[in-house]
């Protein structure tokens, strides 16, 4: 499962939860209460966790990327050059499209 999947999965998981929650403490239900709340934060960590696994792999992209617009640097490669900042900056708007709302 991606993790654009499992971001989607997490955000229902959450949703879920808010209104078993929400719906526990309207109606006086401790139990109710505390499994939405458990389903809520299931829900949050799973995207927590796609949104690590998309910021690692935007680290890889800008680091590749860097490394390419050096050697094509150093090699007087322009085409190389340019296609590895773009990477780079790839990699660094991956990162930061994926971080943590805390």
């Amino acid at each position: 499962m991606g993790t654009t999947s499992k971001r989607i999965e997490g955000k229902v998981d959450e949703l879920k939860g808010k209104v078993k929650k929400t719906f526990g403490a309207a109606t006086d239900n401790d139990r109710m209460e505390l499994e939405g709340r458990a389903e809520q934060l299931k829900g949050e960590a799973k995207q927590e966790g796609a949104k690590a696994v998309e910021r690692v792999k935007g680290k890889v992209e800008e680091l590749a990327g860097a490394a390419k617009a050096k050697v094509g640097e150093l090699l007087d490669n322009e085409q190389a050059e340019v296609e590895g900042r773009a990477t780079e900056l790839k990699g660094v708007a991956r990162q930061a499209a994926n971080q943590s709302k805390h």
